[in-house]
């Protein structure tokens, strides 16, 4: 049909990264505060982010590292305000603090144990508590996938109860919102597609569902349990006869049981598939870019354009 192919690629562009870079240039311009910046590898990535239009950065640290390391990498650090503070942790408090107080939009860990940045993010005093549980999404674009797929909790929640399920998907549902996806579909994943009293995690998955049915999760929908074929291909839903379910084949977002599936996906998808995606740590203030050293230069420019739409996402519900 004439246009069709025009429709396809249209339709592929809405569901990328290329989407939300988009949705970046309608966005007020953001600044991201980088926590301990004197590592080559986040420079590089605040630098293109930068030149991309994607956000502005203040970065804190040790002043004369940062400026060896910019030497190295042809980055002009004459447009970024630079705050000197060599002790890490002491610069880890005056990053957050930049964001608490509302002169940064985002907050991104640089060359620092996680642990530290952490403990800043948690800081009682000028950290980025809000009340509820922090827990972190990853953003998939995968081409055999017709839509992003955003993957919660892959990387901080250990082993969530059913609350912190709940506070899971609440967290999530600001980042599908940000991503253009208004009621983004659910799917508490299981080994199985039926509830099972012997398997915690069908029960919880059910659990969910009714939650969601009853009004307690809104603005999202919630079937569960789902095993993950169910989840994300429509031809499994039909061979399978779940053409009932609410989801067939299509959900947004993959609610993993633990920390071990979670993980365990994540890494088989970054490692085995031709794909793109970005992280972001959220219940948090602002948006925090939680990247880790193996990631690539593209996940984290990915990350931190994520950032930027989640924060206007929240700053427009504030």
């Amino acid at each position: 049909m004439p246009g069709q192919g025009r429709k396809e690629e249209d339709r592929k562009m809405k569901q990328g990264f290329d989407s939300i870079m988009e949705r970046v240039k309608k966005c007020a311009k953001k600044t991201v505060s980088v926590s301990v910046a004197q590592d080559s590898a986040v420079l590089e990535a605040v630098k293109e982010a930068k030149a991309r239009g994607i956000a502005d950065a203040i970065l804190v640290g040790d002043e004369a590292k940062i400026r060896e390391i910019a030497a190295q990498i042809d980055m002009d650090l004459s447009d970024y305000e630079i705050i000197d503070e060599p002790d890490m942790i002491a610069a880890s408090l005056k990053a957050v603090k930049l964001a608490h107080e509302g002169r940064a939009d985002m907050y991104m860990k640089g060359i620092i144990d996680t642990k530290d940045f952490l403990k800043s993010v948690l800081d009682k005093e000028v950290g980025l508590r809000t009340g509820k549980p922090l827990s972190h999404v990853a953003v998939f674009e995968v081409p055999t996938i017709d839509r992003l797929l955003f993957l919660t909790d892959v990387a901080f929640m250990t082993y969530p109860t059913l609350e912190d399920k709940a506070h899971i998907i609440q967290n999530t549902i600001p980042v599908c919102n940000a991503c253009g996806i208004e009621m983004p579909k659910v799917a508490p994943l299981a080994a199985v597609e039926v509830v099972n009293p012997k398997m915690p995690a069908t029960v919880e998955a059910d659990e969910l569902t009714k939650m969601c049915e009853e009004g307690q999760i809104p603005g999202c929908i919630i079937d569960g349990p789902l095993s993950l074929d169910l989840a994300i291909d429509p031809e499994a839903a039909k061979h399978k006869g779940a053409t009932h379910r609410k989801i067939q084949g299509d959900a947004d977002v993959l609610l993993f049981p633990d920390i071990h599936a979670g993980n365990l996906v994540y890494k088989a998808i970054v490692h085995m598939v031709d794909m793109k995606n970005g992280c972001i740590l959220t219940g948090t203030k602002v948006p925090v870019i939680l990247t880790s050293r193996s990631d690539t230069f593209e996940t984290k420019v990915n990350s931190i354009a994520l950032a930027a739409v989640v924060s206007e996402e929240l700053q427009k519900k504030a």
